[in-house]
């Protein structure tokens, strides 16, 4: 069903099925259950708190808890800006976050909470109930999405019309809230279809909270996927598996298929509130049917442009030029590859951006890693690829030892996380092919390596 936002999704719910679970949840080592009803019935009476308090604008620091989803519901229904932030972000990225949304307001952790308090703004604006999410890229790149309640809702229809759940059904929330796949497709995905929401009880209880709260429906990036399925810890009463935020590698779609699960795979983009293709779990499973409310067509160079009017976001925060760049007259340019079959069903093929999406959905924002690659070896011509889900160094030139080349990166190695740490080194015999303006085309450097 389409509701317009929040509040027209939980007052229905709570009309119609006001005994129906809503969330569910551990407290204090025990499970607790919350209606509709009673969902509703929390969030607009701490709405009506909120809106006495003179703040305009909260950060949630999302840790996923049940009255973290109560306050981020709240705040927006109090018509607060609300931004949410991730509990487990570096402190000097939690603080670039905290100034640049221009937050007058903290909740979630009590000491991420007191370090962070002398960031906030004494001048914060209005915030006409608006949501932002911090794109995952590197600190000096991550920008702030301006999304309604509105668009968010909007995906999750389109999510629901494609692949619905029943208020039978109950879905698994173990993604973080702070990025807009967990948001959606771990949240109002099941509330919007009147199913019940399981939160997860966090990174400790990864390997146990689906025999724990036993859903029939979860969401998972791939590498969390990856390590349930290592570790069996997939119950068996699960008979969906949506899988999204980044490229999945071949093994941990195979693993998943051999489950009794339908696994389906999502494309999506924090700019467009999320979903845009799903596959159903049917035939190819990186062939996507297009949302409903999306149109999805392949630009002259292959890159992926969508409209999607509802669900489109309304701009980068602060920062216009970023806007214009990617979003014209409607249009998203994604800086994703790909096409479309004969049946209009979405493949991607690769990424024009200069962004590497890795299977946790982090990104790896490419032009200062190559600067410092290059400035580590001297000036010299490369790139780095995203092959098998791992980071791989290309050189320009011809076959040399690559003991000296490893020895002189190493340092700049060290600096990043393992996940992100250069896995193998290639040379190109040919100079790197270049746009006009002297870019790199690493997109045309992948494709022809994989025959494209």
């Amino acid at each position: 069903m389409r509701f317009s936002g929040f509040l027209s999704m939980l007052s229905y719910r709570s009309e119609q099925t006001p005994d129906a679970p809503a969330l569910r949840y551990e407290q204090n080592g025990r499970m607790c259950v919350c209606t509709f009803s009673k969902l509703y019935s929390l969030v607009t009476s701490r709405a009506n708190v909120l809106r006495k308090d003179p703040k305009h604008t909260l950060g949630v620091l999302a840790n996923g808890s049940f009255d973290c989803v109560i306050e981020i519901f709240a705040s927006v229904l109090a018509g607060r800006r609300t931004v949410l932030l991730s509990e487990n972000a570096a402190d000097e990225v939690l603080k670039e976050q905290v100034k640049e949304a221009e937050l007058d307001a903290l909740f979630g952790d009590s000491e991420l909470k007191k370090e962070l308090s002398p960031f906030l703004s004494e001048t914060a604006e209005g915030g006409e109930g608006k949501l932002l999410f911090f794109t995952s890229g590197t600190t000096s790149r991550a920008k702030a999405v301006v999304t309604s309640d509105a668009s968010l809702m909007a995906s999750a229809y389109n999510g629901g019309a494609l692949l619905p759940l029943d208020p039978s059904d109950t879905l698994l929330c173990m993604l973080p809230l702070d990025h807009v796949f967990g948001f959606v497709c771990g949240l109002l995905w099941g509330l919007s279809c009147g199913a019940c929401v399981a939160l997860g009880r966090g990174a400790r209880h990864y390997g146990d909270d689906c025999i724990f709260f036993r859903p029939t429906a979860l969401s998972a990036v791939p590498a969390l996927l990856g390590f349930l399925l290592k570790y069996r810890a997939l119950n068996p009463e699960l008979r969906i598996i949506l899988i999204g935020a980044g490229g999945c590698p071949e093994p941990i779609l195979r693993a998943a298929k051999t489950t009794d699960a339908r696994v389906c795979f999502g494309y999506g983009l924090t700019e467009t509130s999320s979903g845009v293709a799903l596959s159903l779990g049917f035939g190819d499973p990186y062939a996507m049917t297009v949302c409903p409310d999306d149109t999805v067509t392949i630009a002259p160079d292959g890159e992926v442009l969508i409209t999607a009017p509802t669900c489109m976001m309304e701009g980068y925060w602060r920062r216009p030029e970023d806007t214009a760049e990617v979003l014209s007259d409607g249009v998203l340019h994604t800086g994703d590859l790909g096409y479309l079959d004969e049946e209009g069903k979405l493949h991607l093929t690769g990424r024009k951006k200069e962004i590497l999406v890795l299977s946790d959905g982090t990104k790896l924002f490419l032009p200062e890693y190559e600067q410092a690659l290059s400035n580590a070896l001297g000036g010299e011509p490369l790139c780095v690829l995203l092959i098998n889900d791992q980071p791989i160094l290309v050189l320009e030139g011809e076959l040399r030892d690559p003991a000296p080349i490893w020895e002189k990166i190493r340092p700049v190695l060290d600096e990043r996380p393992r996940n992100q740490q250069i896995r193998a080194i290639e040379f190109y015999e040919k100079p790197l092919p270049r746009t006009a303006s002297g870019k790199i085309m690493r997109w045309a450097i992948q494709r022809e390596r994989e025959g494209l």
